[in-house]
């Protein structure tokens, strides 16, 4: 019975963070350029921003770091690649879990550790302060309570990761899912840090009115029932449990990938479909690109990820399809689009 009563208890408060995490409006706030005082650049910490303990070079493998941001500790997960060479700059891609997930989680689930030892790369997967992302005024939980700034937080995990390995600061890169998904696009409507994002599930809620061009991968189900496809509110967490339930709505998704193509100049997409696998590439000036893959009846899932954990069972979230390798998929998709002027 206690096991019972204990796994109910997970259960209930699970589901009560995830009602707060994904059921959120962004707003808007001032775009970071990189070097601002708030995301140290070189590594030079500011009086807001200090790494614990720095060292000359990580050590190849799964590592963990820490940094203190706005006089909060916070956490990173690394992965260096034993056969990486850093003779010369590196290409470096954060992670962003998502609404109850870790940076430990995100590093199991989505297989990101062996692309990058196929394709020689540097990984981070942040840990948001009580497993959500603070992406605006009222998303999500806590960390909005507490003032977390995770805008800051990932960039000066970028400039301390940079401070100790080789990075190609033209090539750095974002990807997330849900809750990681929109302080993905948080990160391209309020920094100049990134080359290119890649969101799973996620949503750009809220206004984003003078962003800088900029790369967009975006995968999304159309039978996801917490971020809708079609715009239409989503179903209460995990079937209405929670504290604060919410619905999600806004924009269709297309309508969304729509204006990120009209930011960059794109010109118009051409459109295939495999199976049920429907891509929208748009090309656009200096490189760019904004693409949009349609998983006709997929659910809240990142493509192709590991089988869920009971605790994932418990949420009631839908298992990962097998039609496409999100990870393969937006490496590729990374591979080809470093930051332009």
């Amino acid at each position: 019975m206690e096991i019972i009563r204990r796994a109910a208890v997970l259960a209930l408060a699970t589901a009560s963070v995830l009602a707060v995490a994904l059921g959120c409006d962004l707003v808007r706030s001032p775009r970071r350029e990189a070097g601002a005082p708030t995301a140290p650049t070189g590594g030079v910490p500011t009086a807001a921003t200090t790494p614990e303990a720095p060292a000359p070079d990580v050590a190849a493998g799964s590592s963990t770091h820490r940094l203190t941001v706005d006089g909060r500790p916070r956490t990173f997960r690394l992965y260096r690649p034993a056969t990486l060479s850093l003779a010369k700059p590196v290409p470096l891609v954060v992670v962003l879990h998502g609404a109850l997930g870790s940076g430990r989680q995100a590093e199991t689930a989505y297989g990101w550790n062996a692309v990058a030892d196929r394709h020689g790369f540097v990984v981070a997967y942040p840990d948001g302060l009580h497993q959500s992302w603070a992406v605006s005024e009222s998303c999500c939980g806590p960390p909005v309570r507490e003032g977390i700034d995770d805008v800051s937080f990932i960039t000066a995990t970028v400039s301390a990761i940079s401070a100790r390995l080789p990075i190609d600061a033209e090539r750095v890169y974002a990807a997330g899912i849900s809750n990681g998904g929109m302080l993905a696009y948080r990160l391209a409507c309020d920094t100049t840090t990134f080359a290119a994002i890649g969101v799973v599930a996620g949503k750009l809620l809220g206004p984003c009115p003078d962003p800088a061009p900029i790369s967009v991968l975006h995968i999304h189900g159309t039978a996801d029932s917490l971020v809708r496809y079609d715009g239409r509110p989503g179903k209460l967490d995990n079937g209405g449990v929670g504290l604060l339930p919410v619905k999600i709505g806004g924009a269709p998704v297309p309508d969304q990938i729509d204006r990120w193509r009209e930011i960059a100049r794109c010109h118009d997409p051409e459109v295939r479909t495999e199976g049920t696998v429907t891509t929208s590439r748009a090309r656009c000036p200096d490189g760019r690109d904004v693409e949009l893959i349609t998983i006709a009846g997929a659910g809240h899932q990142w493509p192709g990820a590991a089988p869920l954990t009971a605790a994932e069972r418990l949420l009631g979230l839908d298992p990962p399809v097998t039609t496409l390798a999100a990870t393969d998929v937006i490496w590729a998709f990374f591979a080809d689009h470093a930051r332009q002027g």
